[in-house]
């Protein structure tokens, strides 16, 4: 997909700093249904090209967030050989570099989001709540809540299976399935139904 194809998924004046980042590089980027399970993702191609997907359900700036997460894998392989560790450092600082490189292209609210996710680049989306609910928390037109709103003693439906909120351990919630009455850590982010 040629880089101008992308234009109408990205914030404004991104363009130039993706030509800089695809410089000579191969690289096919597909556009791809909305994933449950991740937002997108790089791979070196066995012909030496390089691949990356996206979902196309993502608001610009998040997409172009994303974008700059997959291609910082690239741009790290490639500075730094494919020994390194895919979310390791070399490729934390490349995404950081890239990050404060382009951080005028998302709105002014978002900015200050981004700088403090610049101390520690998480792999995971998922793992920085700041980001999620600016992206997300609009965007549901469910019913569905957080497990971080819920209290002690809370039921709810999590894929259709019953949990009872126990407690909130150090990072994550400690719940009791209803059924069989075992243990699980949920994050707090988890998207669950609350049983009223």
């Amino acid at each position: 997909m040629p880089i101008q194809n992308l234009e109408k998924f990205l914030p404004e004046n991104t363009l130039p700093y993706l030509k800089r980042w695809f410089g000579e590089h191969t690289i096919h980027i597909k556009i791809t249904k909305g994933r449950n399970t991740k937002l997108g993702d790089y791979r070196k191609m066995p012909d030496g090209s390089h691949k990356i997907t996206i979902n196309h359900n993502l608001a610009p700036p998040l997409f172009f967030f994303v974008l700059t997460h997959e291609l910082a894998h690239l741009l790290a392989f490639v500075s730094f050989g494919h020994r390194i560790a895919p979310h390791g450092t070399e490729w934390k600082n490349t995404f950081r570099d890239m990050l404060l490189e382009s951080i005028k292209v998302y709105p002014d609210d978002l900015q200050a989001i981004v700088k403090d996710f610049l101390r520690s680049p998480k792999a995971n989306f998922m793992s920085s709540p700041e980001l999620v609910r600016y992206f997300r928390i609009e965007d549901f037109q469910d019913e569905l809540s957080y497990i971080e709103d819920l209290v002690p003693g809370d039921r709810f439906i999590y894929r259709n299976e019953v949990y009872r909120l126990e407690e909130k351990m150090k990072k994550n919630y400690l719940c009791t399935h209803t059924g069989n009455a075992k243990k699980y850590a949920f994050r707090p982010l988890a998207r669950i139904e609350k049983i009223h």
